[in-house]
C-alpha cells in the first residue's frame, strides 16, 4: 500500500456514510477511481458504477457496498434526551459510553449514548442491561427546544465516531470496514489494472452499491440496470476464530490466512472453480466457506437478477462484525485485491459459464 493508496483509506474509511447517505462516501470513492476508468454511472439512489472499455459487449462487475450500520433519531423528550431506532444492524449492547455524530443540516452535533452508573445498579436494577428501549442520547442539551435548535429532529441519522487505527502493524481497526474496506480493494483492483496498463477483451463495471445493510437493496437495483453477464462481489464474513464463535455452525475462518470463497446455492459453481483455480496457480492463499440458503450478500441480489448472473463472492475475513473496531488483517486485503485482479486478467470475453450445453 503506497501513500496514495493509504490517504484514500483513510480519508474513505473515516468518513461516515451510513445507509441512505452515502453521497459524501460515494464521492470520494468516485474521486479516486475517476483516473482509472473512461466513464462512470450513478443512479437515483447513490450507487456508483466506474466503468472500464464501456463500449464491449461482455459485462463483469467487480463490486462492494458502500453503506454502513447507523441510528436514526426516534424521539426527543421534552428533558432533551434522545431514543434512536436502527438504521441497518446496529448493536444496541455496545452502545453506552460511546460518542456519536449526529448528521443535520446545520452540521454535525456531537453526542454521547447515555448509561446509569454501575453504583446506582442495584436490587432490582443490577442486572439493568442494555436494550433499544433504555439506550438514549445526551447531546448537552435540557430541553426538547434546546435540542431542536441545534439542527436536530426526528430522522436524522446518526454514527460512531470512531475511527481507523493500526494495531501491531498488521490490522486495520476501526468502524464501517464492513464494507467500505470492500470499495478500497475494488478500487486498488481498477487502479493496478490501469498502471499496469492491462488491456480487458470485456467491459469492467466496478460497483459500489448503496443500502446493502437494509436488505441488499442498492445492488439489487442496480444490477437491474446493468444486466451484467459475471459478478464477482467482495464483502466480509467472520473470523470464527476469536472466542465465543461455535465452529460447528459458523464454520472455520480467520483473519491472516486469506480471502474466503463461499459455496451457496447463489454462487455459481464454474464461476467459483475458476477462482479456485486461479487462487491455486497463483499461489494465493484462500479460504473456503459455506452458506445455507442465501449468503447475505449483495452477490445474492446480482445472482438472481435478470434471468440469472452468474455470480461469486469473495469474503475478507474480520473480526467483531458490526462494532466500532472491526478488525482485518492487512495480507488478507492484499490477497482479495490479487485474487481479483488475476482473476480479471486471465477471465476471456464471452466465457459461457453454463453447466452443460
Amino acid at each position: 500500500m503506497d501513500d496514495k493508496s493509504k490517504k484514500f483509506l483513510y480519508d474513505y474509511l473515516n468518513n461516515a456514510s451510513p445507509t441512505g447517505f452515502e453521497e459524501s462516501g460515494q464521492k470520494i470513492w468516485l474521486d479516486y477511481l475517476k483516473p482509472y476508468i473512461s466513464d462512470y454511472h450513478v443512479d437515483n439512489y447513490g450507487s456508483v458504477v466506474g466503468i472500464v472499455n464501456p463500449t464491449a459487449s461482455y459485462k463483469v462487475v467487480i463490486e462492494a457496498h458502500a453503506d454502513e450500520i447507523s441510528w436514526f433519531v426516534n424521539y426527543i423528550t421534552p428533558e432533551g434526551y434522545i431514543y434512536v431506532i436502527r438504521n441497518g444492524g446496529s448493536d444496541h449492547v455496545i452502545a453506552p459510553s460511546k460518542r456519536v455524530n449526529i448528521h443535520t443540516e446545520k452540521g454535525i452535533v456531537k453526542a454521547v449514548f447515555g448509561f446509569p452508573a454501575i453504583h446506582t445498579r442495584k436490587g432490582d436494577k443490577a442486572d439493568l442491561k442494555p436494550t433499544m428501549q433504555n439506550i438514549f442520547l445526551d447531546c448537552g442539551c435540557s430541553s426538547k427546544a434546546e435540542v431542536e435548535e441545534l439542527g436536530v429532529h426526528v430522522g436524522c441519522v446518526v454514527t460512531f465516531e470512531d475511527g481507523l487505527m493500526e494495531l501491531n502493524n498488521k490490522y486495520l481497526v476501526g468502524r464501517a470496514l464492513d464494507n467500505r474496506i470492500g470499495g478500497f480493494m475494488i478500487a486498488e483492483v481498477t487502479r493496478r489494472l490501469a498502471e499496469n496498463k492491462v488491456r480487458l477483451p470485456f467491459g469492467l463495471y466496478v460497483v459500489n452499491s448503496v443500502q446493502e445493510e437494509i436488505g441488499l437493496r442498492g445492488a439489487e437495483m442496480i444490477s437491474r440496470y446493468l444486466k451484467p453477464d459475471l459478478a464477482i462481489c467482495t464483502d466480509v464474513c467472520h473470523d470464527t476464530k476469536s472466542p465465543m464463535y461455535d465452529k460447528i455452525l459458523d464454520g472455520e475462518q480467520a483473519c491472516g490466512l486469506g480471502p474466503v470463497l463461499t459455496y451457496a446455492p447463489a454462487v455459481q459453481n464454474n464461476v467459483l472453480k475458476m477462482l479456485i483455480k486461479v487462487a491455486k496457480e497463483k499461489e494465493i492463499p484462500f479460504q473456503r466457506a459455506a452458506s445455507e440458503r442465501s449468503t447475505g450478500t449483495d452477490t445474492d441480489s446480482f445472482a438472481f437478477s435478470s434471468t440469472g448472473v452468474p455470480s461469486a463472492l469473495i469474503s475478507l475475513p474480520l473480526k467483531y462484525m458490526h462494532t466500532t473496531v472491526e478488525m482485518v488483517h492487512k495480507d488478507d486485503i492484499e490477497n482479495v485485491i490479487k485474487l481479483m485482479y488475476e482473476f480479471l486478467v486471465q477471465l476471456e470475453a464471452g466465457h459461457d459459464f453454463r453447466y452443460f450445453k
